[in-house]
């Protein structure tokens, strides 16, 4: 099998099936495996640099599409954060073999923060970089912040609606099934406690997840080793040379600590 054809896994119970795509780079302890965000696949950037970094470290790599995504089947306006969390799941699960660092980004810190505190039993979460964390956005950023109130009507009376997006020339699509759901998995309320180190990497100029956000993490996980960077510049996606290099340096401190 070559390095670019995914593995299909199916992942549900019966109706409600999703086949979902992963690749995996077979090599040490810990394993690396790479949650992207919202709208995002595991051809982005990030998710391609990490990729490199395990092969020339000889890591273990797991990179998937959630449901609706990339090479992933299934609808995205179907989808909501209890599928995305249960593929994460059934593929840590299945693909990570030993200790794991998990690497988010936006929603997929907020994923990865939901998939170590489940299986936190397990003792296989080596630790979490997390990348611009988009925890409880659906609530927090979306229905709070950033939604007028004729927007949430619009949601609640015709179950979607349709937000522009600056990283694609499709909207977004945000369903009251995305918002309802979300609500299940809200971690800001009470004090977090992973277990494992957390690496927080934010742009003070993000205009997605603000740094306060990001912050409003740190301060919510009391009993775990937090490390907080900050970079002035930075954007939402942290993709340039010199983002990736904060990251990938981030990943090998937390894999060998």
């Amino acid at each position: 099998m070559g390095a670019r054809d995914p593995q299909f896994i199916t992942v549900g119970k019966i109706g409600g099936e999703r086949r979902i795509a992963v690749l995996k780079e077979d090599g040490a302890a810990p394993g690396l495996l790479w949650l992207s965000g919202f709208k995002s696949d595991m051809a982005g950037t990030k998710a391609e640099a990490l990729a490199g970094f395990g092969a020339e470290q000889g890591r273990e790599v797991v990179r998937f599409d959630y449901s609706g995504h990339g090479r992933s089947g299934g609808d995205f306006e179907a989808a909501c954060v209890s599928d995305w969390l249960e593929e994460a799941q059934a593929v840590f699960d299945k693909f990570c073999t030993g200790s794991t660092v998990l690497v988010g980004s936006s929603m997929g810190g907020w994923i990865a923060l939901l998939l170590a505190l489940s299986r936190k039993e397990t003792s296989r979460v080596k630790g979490l970089v997390l990348i611009a964390p988009a925890v409880d956005f659906t609530e927090e950023l979306m229905w709070k912040q950033r939604f007028s109130e004729e927007i949430r009507q619009t949601i609640l009376a015709e179950g979607r609606w349709a937000q522009p997006s600056d990283y694609s020339d499709d909207p977004y699509v945000i369903t009251r099934k995305l918002i309802e759901d979300g609500r299940k998995h809200l971690l800001f309320g009470g004090p977090l406690h992973v277990g494992a180190p957390v690496t927080i990497l934010q742009g003070a100029r993000d205009p997605d997840v603000p740094a306060s956000h990001a912050q409003r993490l740190v301060e919510a996980l009391p009993q775990d080793d937090v490390t907080f960077s900050l970079v002035p510049d930075g954007d939402h996606r942290l993709s340039r040379p010199q983002d990736i290099e904060l990251l990938l340096r981030a990943v090998a401190e937390v894999s060998e600590s």
